[in-house]
């Protein structure tokens, strides 16, 4: 991005997804539209020369942005719900067979539900919402929704799980459904990257893997012999074949994930992050015991 009508260029061919976020936090068109236009002035103002994912850093950014919006909304927050019937909006619901992600991220639900889960959204506490968000719609590792929350990766991580238990609970059913749908699409990717791992089928890891994943160790997950951090899949599918023998099917923080666990007591938690087209963009591998009892993990069987 040599001078300011590149940067202005790359901008326009994010605009969409940066509108589908701000709108899934905000549920206005509007405000959505302000919040994009905000997210553009800091670019404009930003060295963004060392930033390797532009996307990325304009969704974190956007999404910071919005919560600022929603948050400032405070005491009438009553006054300001999701506004599906704007002209503007249509464009921002989206719909699509991979779950609920974003219009531009190849999730296409119908309007019924994509309109009801925009209703539900706004029931929840602002942080959740984002966390929920980012994570759930739009595929971000929650170590990149850490700072934009003000917390760590597992804050994070328990943001978007009370917001998952509060819309399970309070979604009508073709939001549930959707929510069930997206849960077994994640189960799957995730029990046939193990299934893979066990099998040493090094081919079919590079397929579930998507190339820029990156796989993180907590402190105590580190001191066991994971290493800190791996990116990439060809590095990752190296590191986890012959790895995986001992973890079995878990939900983490609501989600579905795997365990490593002995005489049944949870050592390390796997957890996953899978974008719209059905890969892992990034694992999280927790260990610390303060933690873990924080995700609610429950092991399959």
């Amino acid at each position: 991005m040599a001078d300011s009508d590149s940067l202005a260029r790359e901008f326009e061919a994010h605009r969409g997804h940066l509108r589908g976020v701000a709108f899934r936090v905000l549920g206005s068109a509007s405000d959505a539209d302000d919040a994009v236009q905000e997210a553009w002035l800091r670019l404009s103002r930003t060295d963004v020369s060392d930033v390797v994912n532009l996307r990325a850093w304009l969704t974190t950014v956007t999404g910071r942005v919005a919560l600022n919006m929603l948050e400032s909304r405070g005491a009438r927050r009553e006054d300001v719900r999701a506004d599906v019937s704007e002209p503007r909006a249509a464009g921002l619901l989206g719909g699509g067979a991979s779950g609920l992600l974003g219009p531009e991220d190849g999730a296409l639900l119908g309007d019924e539900v994509s309109a009801a889960l925009q209703v539900v959204l706004d029931t929840l506490e602002p942080r959740e919402r984002l966390a929920f968000v980012l994570h759930d719609l739009f595929a971000v590792p929650f170590d990149d929704i850490a700072p934009v929350v003000d917390g760590t990766s597992t804050s994070a991580r328990q943001l978007a799980s009370r917001a998952r238990r509060r819309l399970r609970s309070t979604s009508p059913e073709p939001v549930a459904e959707s929510l069930s749908a997206r849960a077994d699409q994640q189960r799957a990717v995730v029990d046939a990257f193990f299934a893979a791992a066990r099998e040493a089928q090094f081919a079919s890891l590079l397929r579930i893997l998507d190339p820029d994943v990156v796989m993180r160790a907590d402190a105590v997950a580190a001191r066991m012999g994971a290493d800190e951090s791996v990116t990439g899949a060809d590095a990752v599918a190296r590191w986890i074949n012959g790895r995986a023998a001992g973890a079995v099917a878990a939900m983490v923080g609501g989600e579905p994930g795997a365990a490593w666990a002995v005489k049944g007591k949870v050592r390390v938690a796997f957890g996953f992050t899978v974008g719209g087209d059905g890969r892992i963009t990034a694992i999280d591998l927790i260990g610390d015991p303060d933690v873990l009892p924080g995700l609610a993990i429950e092991l399959a069987g």
